[in-house]
């Protein structure tokens, strides 16, 4: 069973026009997709955190995940606008006091996330945002840490997704995933 895809709902702005391509970067032969353009452009940041919040609306999580970096500014502006205390997953060594860790795979090497150990508690609903979907890993190991931490993830969120590289794959199965401008 795949995740569950949720429908876009009709948006009255097309955020796609508010990413900017920046090709080679941060590598040859990457064609990275830059938020900044929609970032500075406060009709379009009410779209995205209105169209977030209708998922919180159905999905009903107690918390809202933000994977570091961008899942922050995200994910903190969501958690406020909806009103649901926000939790940071962070890099290695950037969290005061004990921790939940885990590693995971990149496409090249190994990286790991943090999340507070006293963050989730008796399996609180949690509903994870990041800015981007590509290959699913940092997402999953997320989804795994929360499961680790004691919360239970009902929920992904993402501005971007980029299809071709099947990170919907890795999430957990039956699990909604909203992402608001797709790139096949």
């Amino acid at each position: 069973m795949m995740p569950v895809m949720l429908p876009m709902r009709q948006q009255a702005l097309d955020l796609r026009q508010l990413i900017r391509e920046i090709p080679d970067f941060p590598k040859p032969g990457i064609l990275f997709r830059d938020m900044g353009p929609l970032l500075r452009d406060p009709r379009a940041w009410l779209e995205v955190i209105g169209q977030f919040d209708e998922l919180c609306l159905s999905l009903k999580p107690d918390l809202i995940a933000g994977i570091e970096s961008r899942g922050f500014i995200v994910g903190m502006a969501l958690a406020t606008h909806s009103q649901i205390g926000f939790v940071p997953i962070r890099k290695p060594g950037k969290l005061p006091g004990m921790v939940h860790s885990i590693e995971y795979a990149l496409e090249y090497g190994q990286d790991q996330l943090e999340v507070s150990a006293d963050a989730f508690k008796d399996s609180q609903r949690v509903l994870i945002i990041d800015d981007l979907l590509a290959t699913g890993g940092t997402a999953k190991a997320s989804s795994d840490l929360v499961i680790k931490a004691g919360g239970r993830p009902v929920g992904f969120g993402f501005v971007i997704e980029l299809a071709s590289l099947m990170g919907l794959q890795q999430l957990p199965k039956g699990v909604p995933v909203k992402s608001l401008i797709r790139y096949d």
